[in-house]
C-alpha cells in the first residue's frame, strides 16, 4: 500500500523547470531549430530524447561534432514502438538506421499507426518521403503491399529517394497478384534496378510460386525488360528512357536514315494495344525450342513465360542501347556476331516456312510499308521483310551465288528463330547496320542488372529452371548466386548449362555459388566437379544436400553427371570450399583432383561425410599439404574422427592452419587417457593456430579443465578463440577452468592472448550461483559468448527422440 502511494506522489509531483522548457522548445522546433542546434552539448543532450523522430534525425550531424551520441535514444525508440528485440545473433551497428528503415518498412505497409505516439507524428514532414533517404534495405510481403502506393503520383520523390539509396530488394511469401499489381512492380523495380542502385535481389519463402511472377522478378532482376506490354504509350515511360528516346530520335534525325519515320515506329511497337496478327508473332516467339543458349534462350523464356510479343524486344532497343551496364560484354558480343546454328535442329523444333510462304510475306510487307495505313493491325513480320527485301536489292544484286546459299539456310530453319537472334539472310545483312528498332536480341542492349540473386526455400520447376539457366547464361554482372532448397532434382543441369554458358564471357564477374537442398540428384562430388569445371574463375563454392534422392538415377543423367569427373578440371581460383555431403562415403580420389586445381584455397570444409576407409583421411592430409600451401581454415563436422587420433594430432601440428575445427566429431570416444594431453601438447607448440573449436566432443569437466594447460607458462600457443559449446560442461568444472585461467595469467605476469570463449548449450543452469562466479571471473579475461540453455528441456526432447 505505502509503494502505490509513492507511486501516486509521484504521479503528482510537477516535471521540473527543465521539463516543462523542453516541452516548450520541441513543439517549436520549426521555429527554433538553428538556435537548439546551437545549444552547449550538456543542455543539448538532455533536449535530444524529448525529439520526435524527424528531428531527432535532422540534429543527428550537430550532435556529433558535439561529442553526443543518439545511439541510446534511437534503442529506446526501436523497444518502445517495435516492441521487438533484435535477434542476439544480430550485430546492430546503427540504431538509427534499423529503427528509420523498420518505420518505413511498417508505415508503407500500413503496420504502424503514427498516431500511437506523438514522436511518430509531425505536419512538417511526411514519414515516408523525409525517411526513404535512409532506407538501404526493404522487403514486399504477401501480396506485394506498398507496390502501388511506392508508384503512385504523389510519392515520386520517395520512388527517387529509394532510385539512390536503396541497395537490397527482398520479396518474401509472396502471393498471386493481379496483372494490374504486376505491371506496377514491373515499374517499379525497373526505376529500382535499372536506373537505380539495388544490387541484392531475394526471394524467400515462397511454396507454391506464381510462375509469372517468379519470372517477372527474375528478368528485371537480370536486366531485361520489355515495355511494350507494360506500357500503354511512351509517355508512360520513365523520364530516364524517355530523355535516352529522344536523344537516339535527334541522332537518328541527323543520320537522315531513309524510309523509315522513327519516332512514328517506336510509337507502334511500344504501344500495348495487340491485334490479332500481333498475338500470332507473339505465338510465333513462344514456340522456339528449349536448350538454346545466350539470346535465343532469352527470346524464348521471354515470349513464353511472360507472354511478351516480338514486337516489344525491338522496340526497347533504339532507347536501351543508351544504358548498357557492360559494355565491354557489348562490344564482345557484337563482334562475334551471330548465333550459329544446326538447320538440321532448327527444322526439327521450329516452324519451317516453304519458299511460296516467304515470297507471299514479302509482297505483303511492300504493300504494308508503301500504303498510309495505320501500320499497328499489319503483321510485324510483314514490315520486317518489306526492309530487308529492299536492303537485298540494293546489296546483293551481283552476289547471287551467296544469295543461294542464304535462301537455302533459310529454307532448313526456323522462321521465328531467325527473327529472334536476327541471323536470318532475308532480314539484315551481315555487313551492314540492322534496321533501326530491328536488333538481335545476341546484341540487344540490357538495362542495369543487379550483382547478387537469391533463391531460398522456392520450389523451382522444370520451366523456371530453364528460364533461369538462359538468363544466367549472359548475366554478366552476377557475382554471387544462392539457390537453397529450391527441389531442383535433375533441372540442375539447366542451371549448369546456363553456368557454363556465362564462363565462355571473358568479362564475367560470377565469383560465389552456394547449392543446397534437402536431396541430391547427383552425387556431390560430381556436383562439384562440374561446377568448377563450368566456372573456373570462382572463388567460393558451397554444395550441401540433407539426403540422396530416393529414385535411381537414369543412364543418360548418371553419365551427363559423371562425364565432368573424366575431365581435368582447369586451373581454379577457388579460395573457399564448403561440402556437406547425404551421409555420402568420402571419395579421396574425387577430392584430390578439386585440391590440385585449386591451389588458392584458404578454407575448406567438410560435413557429415562418411569414412569408409582409415586411408581416406591419411590421403587427404597428404593432399592437403601437397596441392594447398596457403590453406588456413580447415573444419570437419559430424564426422567420426574417434579412430583417427594420429591424423588428428598431424592437422593440429600444421604449421600453415590458423583455424581448426572438429564439431561434433566424437574425438574422445574411442581415444585413451593419453589422447588428451597430447592434443594439449601439441597446441602449445603451434604458434600460428590461432582458433580451435570442439564443440560437441563430450569434453566434460576434467577435459575442459586440463584444456587450461594449452595458455600455461611454458606455451608458446597464440589461441585467442576457444569455443567448447555443447560439452556437458557444468558450473563446478567451468569454475575450476576460470581459476585455473587466473593462476596462469598471475604466474606469466602478463594477460594471454585469448579473447574469446565460447559456451553455448552446456549444462550451467544446474548451479545459476556457481555458473555467475564463473563467468564473472572469465569476463575479466576474455569475451564470454553463452546462453540460458535449458539443459533439462533438451535431454528430454533427446529422450523422446530415442
Amino acid at each position: 500500500m505505502e509503494a502505490k502511494y509513492r507511486e501516486k506522489v509521484a504521479d503528482r509531483n510537477p516535471p521540473s523547470l527543465f521539463d516543462l522548457s523542453g516541452a516548450v522548445v520541441t513543439s517549436v522546433m520549426r521555429q527554433v531549430e538553428r538556435e537548439v542546434w546551437a545549444l552547449p552539448g550538456p543542455i543539448l543532450q538532455n533536449i535530444l530524447p524529448m525529439l520526435n523522430i524527424y528531428y531527432l534525425e535532422r540534429i543527428e550531424e550537430t550532435a556529433v561534432k558535439k561529442g553526443l551520441s543518439t545511439q541510446t535514444i534511437w534503442c529506446k525508440l526501436w523497444c518502445d514502438i517495435m516492441k521487438t528485440r533484435p535477434s542476439r545473433f544480430e550485430s546492430v551497428k546503427c540504431w538509427r538506421k534499423k529503427f528509420l528503415e523498420a518505420f518505413f518498412s511498417n508505415v508503407l505497409r500500413g503496420t504502424l499507426d503514427l498516431s500511437s505516439d506523438q514522436r511518430l507524428r509531425d505536419p512538417c514532414f511526411l514519414p515516408l518521403l523525409y525517411t526513404s533517404q535512409h532506407v538501404t534495405q526493404l522487403t514486399i510481403y504477401n501480396m506485394l503491399e506498398g507496390v502501388a502506393e511506392l508508384m503512385a503520383k504523389h510519392n515520386q520523390g520517395v520512388l527517387e529517394n529509394l532510385v539512390v539509396s536503396l541497395r537490397s530488394l527482398t520479396f518474401r511469401h509472396l502471393l498471386s497478384s493481379s496483372q494490374s499489381t504486376k505491371q506496377q512492380l514491373s515499374l517499379l523495380l525497373h526505376r529500382l534496378i535499372h536506373h537505380g542502385a539495388v544490387n541484392h535481389v531475394s526471394m524467400n519463402s515462397w511454396p507454391n510460386p506464381d510462375s509469372s511472377l517468379l519470372v517477372l522478378i527474375l528478368k528485371m532482376s537480370a536486366g531485361i525488360w520489355h515495355p511494350g506490354k507494360t506500357l500503354v504509350n511512351q509517355a508512360s515511360l520513365c523520364h530516364l528512357c524517355r530523355e535516352a528516346l529522344v536523344d537516339q530520335s535527334q541522332k537518328l534525325d541527323q543520320e537522315h536514315v531513309p524510309h523509315l519515320d522513327s519516332s512514328r515506329l517506336f510509337h507502334g511497337l511500344t504501344t500495348g494495344h495487340c491485334s490479332d496478327k500481333d498475338l500470332r508473332n507473339e505465338k510465333l516467339l513462344s514456340s522456339m525450342p528449349l536448350g538454346f543458349e545466350n539470346a535465343i534462350e532469352l527470346a524464348r523464356a521471354s515470349s513464353e513465360t511472360l507472354n511478351i510479343s516480338a514486337d516489344s524486344h525491338w522496340s526497347s532497343s533504339p532507347f536501351q542501347s543508351k544504358m548498357q551496364h557492360n559494355t565491354s560484354s557489348e562490344s564482345h558480343n557484337s563482334e562475334k556476331g551471330s548465333v550459329k546454328l544446326s538447320p538440321a535442329k532448327l527444322s526439327q523444333d521450329g516452324y519451317p516456312l516453304d519458299e511460296s510462304q516467304k515470297k507471299g510475306k514479302g509482297k505483303l510487307g511492300y504493300h504494308c510499308r508503301t500504303r498510309k495505313a495505320n501500320t499497328d493491325s499489319e503483321d510485324l513480320y510483314d514490315f520486317v521483310f518489306a526492309v530487308a527485301r529492299e536492303e537485298e536489292e540494293k546489296t546483293l544484286l551481283n552476289k547471287r551465288t551467296k544469295a543461294k546459299e542464304e535462301k537455302a539456310y533459310v529454307n532448313s530453319s526456323s522462321y521465328p528463330t531467325e527473327v529472334a537472334t536476327g541471323t536470318a539472310p532475308n532480314l539484315v545483312h551481315r555487313d551492314r547496320a540492322q534496321p533501326i528498332g530491328i536488333t538481335s536480341l545476341k546484341t540487344a542492349s540490357h538495362f542495369r542488372s543487379v550483382s547478387t540473386l537469391e533463391i531460398l526455400s522456392i520450389r523451382l520447376n522444370r520451366n523456371t529452371c530453364q528460364m533461369l539457366g538462359n538468363l544466367l547464361s549472359s548475366w554478366i554482372s552476377l557475382e554471387k548466386l544462392v539457390l537453397s532448397l529450391n527441389g531442383l532434382g535433375p533441372n540442375i543441369f539447366s542451371i549448369l548449362s546456363g553456368l557454363r554458358a556465362l564462363s565462355r564471357h571473358n568479362d564475367y564477374h560470377l565469383r560465389v555459388v552456394h547449392i543446397s537442398d534437402m536431396l541430391s540428384h547427383v552425387p556431390c562430388m560430381n556436383l562439384v566437379h562440374s561446377v568448377l569445371s563450368a566456372v573456373p574463375l570462382l572463388q567460393v563454392l558451397t554444395v550441401s544436400f540433407d539426403l540422396k534422392t530416393l529414385m535411381e538415377w537414369s543412364r543418360t543423367e548418371e553419365s551427363s553427371g559423371s562425364s565432368s569427373l573424366d575431365e581435368d578440371i582447369p586451373e581454379s581460383h577457388l579460395e573457399n570450399l564448403e561440402i556437406r555431403f547425404p551421409r555420402e562415403p568420402l571419395q579421396t580420389s574425387l577430392l584430390i583432383p578439386v585440391l590440385k586445381a585449386s591451389m588458392s584455397l584458404q578454407s575448406l570444409s567438410l560435413d557429415s561425410v562418411a569414412i569408409s576407409c582409415p586411408q581416406e583421411v591419411e590421403l587427404l592430409l597428404h593432399a592437403l599439404k601437397d596441392y594447398c600451401p596457403v590453406l588456413k581454415r580447415l573444419s570437419f563436422h559430424d564426422i567420426n574422427l574417434s579412430h583417427h587420433a594420429k591424423d588428428v594430432l598431424l592437422l593440429l601440428q600444421d604449421p600453415i592452419l590458423q583455424e581448426i575445427t572438429f564439431s561434433f566429431c566424437r574425438l574422445f570416444e574411442n581415444c585413451n587417457a593419453e589422447f588428451l594431453s597430447e592434443i594439449i601438447n601439441a597446441v602449445k607448440k603451434n604458434s600460428s593456430l590461432k582458433t580451435l573449436k570442439l564443440p560437441g566432443n563430450r569434453l566434460g569437466n576434467h577435459r575442459l579443465i586440463a584444456l587450461a594447460d594449452i595458455f600455461s607458462e611454458d606455451s608458446s600457443t597464440s589461441i585467442c578463440h576457444l569455443d567448447v559449446s555443447s560439452n556437458c560442461i557444468k558450473p563446478d568444472g567451468l569454475l575450476e577452468f576460470a581459476k585455473k585461467l587466473e593462476s596462469y595469467i598471475a604466474q606469466r605476469g602478463e594477460q594471454i592472448k585469448f579473447t574469446k570463449l565460447c559456451l553455448s548449450q552446456n549444462w550451467l543452469d544446474q548451479d545459476a550461483v556457481t555458473a555467475q562466479e564463473a563467468l564473472w571471473r572469465l569476463k575479466a579475461i576474455c569475451s564470454v559468448v553463452s546462453d540460458t540453455w535449458d539443459s533439462s528441456q533438451a535431454f528430454a526432447d533427446y529422450v523422446s527422440m530415442m
